[in-house]
């Protein structure tokens, strides 16, 4: 059998061509300027809705219990036991906490290898804690614990 008697590829109209290209480019277009929630990349809640929560002096006690309880093994935001389970505000997100309430629950009930330490935070101790290590995260862990 020869090659000339093979059927040839099928051209596709010049018009096809120029609007399957444009569709692509919108397409792209579209993905490219979507909202930011729409990339996994929620919009950052405002230290301000944590103060809401918490008066300055539970702020504080929070702080303290964190520093006295937490700090061991989570300074500055940090982990020294697994670097990837940090308390920094992108980290967080990524593993679906979302606010000081998760946080809490996390402090009380412990995750992972991590222990509860619901006793020895108190009775609002974890809700303390869960509220100032969010402040912490919005502001990028400014201050040193």
């Amino acid at each position: 059998m020869s090659t000339d008697s093979l059927p040839g590829p099928k051209r596709f109209p010049k018009a096809a061509l120029i609007l399957g290209w444009l569709v692509l480019l919108l397409g792209l277009l579209h993905w490219l300027f979507q909202p930011m929630p729409a990339w996994g990349l929620a919009q950052e809640p405002q230290a301000a809705e944590v103060a809401v929560l918490m008066s300055p002096t539970q702020l504080a006690e929070g702080g303290r219990l964190f520093t006295n309880t937490c700090a061991g093994c989570h300074l500055n935001g940090g982990n020294i036991v697994r670097r990837d389970r940090n308390l920094k505000l992108k980290t967080l997100q990524r593993n679906g906490i979302d606010g000081p309430g998760a946080i809490a629950q996390i402090a009380a009930e412990g995750i992972g290898r991590m222990d509860g330490y619901a006793k020895v935070l108190g009775p609002d101790g974890p809700e303390k804690v869960g509220a100032w290590v969010w402040q912490q995260a919005l502001e990028n862990w400014p201050r040193s614990s």
